[in-house]
């Protein structure tokens, strides 16, 4: 029997969030995001608009150093866990291992909304954003979760986003991008910069 994928119909517009703390192979934190989109930039996921390039502050604290961050939008034909496929394949071209839960990153690269999807349904949406910070710390879904079911909460993920998407609406929260990040507080904005230069 074979297994079919859902394809959409019409290209979805899809949202990426992009971060690095841990030099690979001689590049710096900005050439592995900036080579990252232009792999990921194929003719069946266009890049739309990206954002500024951010210093922003390990999380969890205390995990490392520092990030640079990033979001993109592409408009992609391809499903979810395609789109979710090429991103750990690109991950691990640029030496991502995925050992310890929060560890050092060459590369970070997470679906953070494909359309208005909320997947693989509500209620584990609902649990997997509700899901206590200790037990984050040690659990990781087994499956996609749409959208990211945290990214409201992150300064690090927002601010970008606002260069690329502010009028995004979360399919689950109701709030755009902008809502969001207006919720956040104050400590959290102040501490993302933008990449001088």
């Amino acid at each position: 029997m074979f297994k079919t994928t859902f394809r959409p119909k019409t290209d979805i517009n899809i949202l990426i969030a992009l971060g690095a703390n841990t030099p690979n192979a001689g590049h710096s934190l900005s050439e592995a995001l900036n080579d990252a989109l232009s792999q990921i930039d194929t003719t069946d996921c266009r890049l739309t608009g990206k954002s500024r390039l951010f210093n922003t502050p390990c999380f969890p604290e205390g995990a490392g150093p520092d990030y640079i961050n990033a979001a993109a939008a592409f408009q992609t034909s391809l499903s979810a866990q395609e789109v979710l496929n090429r991103l750990h394949f690109v991950e691990k071209g640029a030496g991502r291992e995925r050992t310890v839960r929060w560890a050092e990153r060459t590369l970070d690269l997470d679906l953070l909304a494909f359309g208005d999807a909320v997947s693989p349904d509500l209620a584990t949406f609902q649990a997997w954003r509700e899901l206590p910070l200790a037990r984050q710390k040690t659990e990781a879904p087994d499956r996609l979760i749409l959208p990211h079911p945290r990214m409201h909460e992150r300064a690090f993920v927002l601010i970008p986003l606002m260069d690329v998407a502010p009028d995004w609406r979360h399919p689950v929260l109701g709030l755009t991008v902008r809502q969001m990040v207006q919720a956040l507080p104050e400590a959290d904005k102040s501490a993302i910069c933008p990449v001088a230069g």
